[in-house]
């Protein structure tokens, strides 16, 4: 059932997108839509108005339904299931960004340059 409203809400979605973009803006220069063709331009223009009431109840009753069913279907969100992690502290923080190790039993690395050893 969730699917099926799922692919409803999508396709609704598109045609809403398409509708609006159709229709002619206030300043003129936006609108796709507007020119001659079979109706009217006010003729056109109720079409899409009507049209675009119709998609966007339906695109809120759609997304009403969705977020009811997935709150009462039982289902968890990755939020509940994502690892716990502890912060790091500020000492791990500035151990990490110099390179050493914060803590543990391998030992630091030498703070002077590197002198080849002679023979």
């Amino acid at each position: 059932m969730y699917q099926v409203l799922l692919i409803i809400h999508l396709v609704v979605t598109v045609f809403l997108v398409g509708v609006v973009l159709l229709q002619k803006s206030e300043g003129g220069a936006l609108g796709i839509g507007g020119g001659g063709g079979m109706m009217t331009a006010r003729g056109a223009g109720n079409v899409l108005t009507r049209t675009t009431a119709i998609l966007a109840a339906l695109f809120m009753a759609l997304s009403l339904a969705l977020t009811w069913i997935a709150g009462h279907s039982g289902s968890s969100s990755i939020l509940d299931t994502a690892p716990i992690t502890t912060p790091l502290t500020s000492e791990q923080l500035k151990g990490e960004a110099v390179g050493t190790q914060p803590s543990g039993d391998a030992p630091a690395a030498p703070s002077g340059p590197s002198v080849p050893a002679t023979d």
